[in-house]
């Protein structure tokens, strides 16, 4: 199940399923470690005798942030018990405290006593071994730890705080948890379990016939017992009413930064803009790490997860969001991949929030030869990007102190990592991560990076360097024409392999990302070899569908759901989607022209979670999230294309009252 709410603060990051579920937990990084890892910590409610949690099939459920904030607004009803939650949920934006508030609305017009409980079920530090869960009396709240991590559980209603409470064991032996403690509606008081342990509490409160009475909630999360005391008395003697007012107030703050030229899109777009951007915030770390997920439900396909920082993913979102205005944003993710690059200057495939290298399924060896195991994608994107930033905002210090420990080391390994007599780079694995080769999104990167480097070589006074990068990456733009364009069918290729004896193996299927060659200012939008290819690829990629939208490449195999390739040639990607909108726009003659990529952030906002989420790929005939959710990458493509919109838009308006004017 997708995660339909995310909210956390750069050190701590909190997912909830539809259904209210709290099922990911991660910290002190945002992607690591995962606390919960997808186990399910849910809501229930006790009440005439009768006990249901909220994710049973009685509970009708909406899930939505309030408008212009990272809190969320969700309504659970409930017709049978005649029970209405109204919760909101957030992360303080400073402390490592999660607060909920629920109000509890009687729809009967009886008073009622109702009980609200909620269960932990914890694996701390990602294993279940070794954990602790305790009651502790003076503070009238129940705690797990381990190690150096405590999460302590604490909240109250006009009746006080803790009801009840219960620690105990789960999944071992015959023993399920403490969960089941509490469909009688009481809980049994264990004072403390060791090992794999859980824990639920419950509040009490009577609510008038037709009245509401409210329950606050909240868990503080640390290193050392001391300091999530210390915080669950922050949160007391401040209130959690006046946290959430600051959370409110803090994020409707932060948005100012994003003030655009919308130009003529409607307020749909406008708010999924700025909701993208607050979601992209959530998924990334305080460090730097820009992660492309936290959905753990992807380990029930494979047993690794998107918890990771992509160089790729986080150039191209780290871009989305500098030219959005979060300057900061992009200055830590620079500096994150300043700390990564290897000694011979490139990147790996991808890295854990912390720094240290990811997993990966790159081998180091091809056949018999050697070879390195990276996407050369990677390093020139985050080259790119970074030149792209220092144009936007000009912090000659800033980029200065990246120029001996990241432009420099990457751009020679860029202007050398090459078949010089081809004019094409060596091969590397291509953005999907799936085959080895020569690509022309590959070499399009390639060749803006090189071009990046040559611009902070002019900048920095460093001529001799600046005319490598330029002499390169002319070469290259030549091995581009000559090699990755043919003729014979009228556009350009995926890609090509080298044989054994060195031929050339033309790779012609048609793929998404062909758009990098307008995207990375490679080519003009006029260049009719450039448009004779786009129209091939939104013609061929098109699902043809009541769901439709642009899939990556024909015949893709990453969550296949058909077989007929003429009409499914791969599921819809909303990032595919969303590269067609801004082609449409990059090539846009006129504001009519331009409007034809309205109808792509419509599709976009049609097929969101109702929360506003954008997961990375839809099923082709149904449209259900498939793979993760929400993907950081699909909010910032929505971000870019927002903003590109809003650019091209002021410049036809210009370019048309000119002309009136003459």
């Amino acid at each position: 199940m997708p995660r339909s709410l995310v909210i956390g603060n750069g050190h701590m990051f909190i997912g909830f399923d539809a259904r209210t579920n709290m099922r990911d937990l991660y910290y002190p990084y945002v992607g690591q470690l995962n606390h919960i890892g997808g186990n399910r910590n849910s809501l229930g409610v006790y009440v005439d005798g009768q006990f249901t949690w909220c994710d049973e099939p009685d509970w009708v459920i909406t899930n939505s942030y309030r408008s212009g904030t990272l809190v969320t607004d969700v309504l659970a009803h409930n017709e049978r018990l005649g029970v209405e939650l109204y919760i909101e949920d957030a992360v303080h934006f400073q402390k490592n405290a999660y607060l909920k508030k629920v109000r509890v609305r009687n729809t009967q017009d009886r008073e009622r006593e109702i009980r609200v409980f909620f269960t932990h079920d914890y694996s701390i530090d990602e294993t279940e071994i070794g954990d602790t869960a305790v009651y502790d009396p003076v503070q009238n709240a129940v705690y797990h730890y381990k190690r150096n991590r405590y999460l302590l559980i604490n909240g109250f209603t006009h009746l006080g705080g803790l009801f009840e409470y219960s620690t105990g064991i789960k999944r071992f032996q015959s023993l399920q948890g403490t969960w089941k403690d509490a469909e009688d509606g009481t809980l049994e008081g264990n004072p403390i379990a060791q090992g794999s342990v859980d824990s639920t509490v419950s509040f009490k409160m009577f609510v008038p016939g037709g009245g509401q009475e409210t329950l606050y909630y909240w868990i503080c999360v640390g290193r050392t017992f001391p300091e999530v005391k210390e915080l669950n008395g922050w949160v007391l003697q401040r209130s959690p009413a006046q946290l959430f007012s600051e959370i409110d107030a803090y994020w409707r703050e932060w948005l100012r930064q994003a003030e655009q030229e919308f130009g003529d899109l409607d307020q749909d777009v406008i708010d999924q803009y700025q909701l993208s951007l607050m979601l992209v915030q959530t998924l990334s770390d305080a460090n730097g790490a820009i992660i492309a997920a936290n959905d753990t439900d992807i380990l029930q396909y494979n047993r690794d997860h998107y918890s990771y920082m992509w160089p790729r993913d986080g150039a191209l979102i780290a871009h989305a969001m500098s030219e959005a205005g979060y300057e900061r944003i992009a200055n830590r993710f620079f500096r994150f991949c300043e700390d990564s690059l290897t000694a011979g200057g490139f990147l790996l495939h991808k890295y854990n929030p912390d720094g240290s290298v990811g997993s990966s399924w790159h081998p180091y060896l091809q056949g018999n030869e050697p070879q390195l195991p990276i996407q050369e994608d990677e390093t020139g994107l985050v080259i790119w990007a970074l030149w792209e930033h220092y144009q936007r905002y000009g912090d000659v210090e800033f980029a200065q102190s990246l120029y001996t420990t990241l432009i420099e080391p990457a751009g020679d390994f860029l202007a050398e990592y090459q078949y010089e007599h081809l004019g094409l780079p060596l091969e590397s694995y291509d953005l999907w991560e799936e085959r080895r080769g020569i690509f022309t999104f590959t070499v399009s990167t390639v060749i803006a990076g090189l071009r990046a480097v040559r611009n902070f070589a002019q900048v920095f006074g460093d001529p001799k360097r600046a005319l490598k990068m330029q002499q390169t990456a002319e070469r290259l733009l030549e091995g581009l024409d000559r090699y990755l364009y043919d003729p014979t069918i009228g556009r350009f290729l995926r890609g090509v392999y080298l044989g054994e004896n060195g031929e050339i193996i033309k790779d012609k299927t048609l793929e998404s990302s062909l758009c990098g060659l307008f995207q990375f200012d490679i080519l003009s939008p006029d260049d009719p070899r450039l448009q004779a290819t786009m129209e091939r690829v939104w013609a061929g990629l098109r699902v043809k569908t009541e769901i439709g939208g642009v899939a990556r490449y024909t015949d893709d195999q990453y969550f296949k759901k058909s077989d007929e390739i003429e009409k499914v040639p791969g599921n819809p990607w909303v990032i595919c989607t969303l590269w067609q909108a801004a082609w449409e726009i990059e090539r846009a003659e006129t504001v009519e022209d331009l409007h034809k990529a309205k109808a792509w952030f419509d599709w976009a906002l049609r097929h969101r979670i109702d929360s506003g989420v954008l997961p990375e790929q839809l099923h082709p005939f149904d449209g259900t999230p498939l793979s993760v959710a929400p993907l950081t990458w699909s909010h910032a493509t929505f971000v870019q294309e927002v903003v590109r919109y809003g650019r091209r838009y002021k410049q036809l308006t210009n370019k048309a009252l000119h002309h009136m004017q003459e």
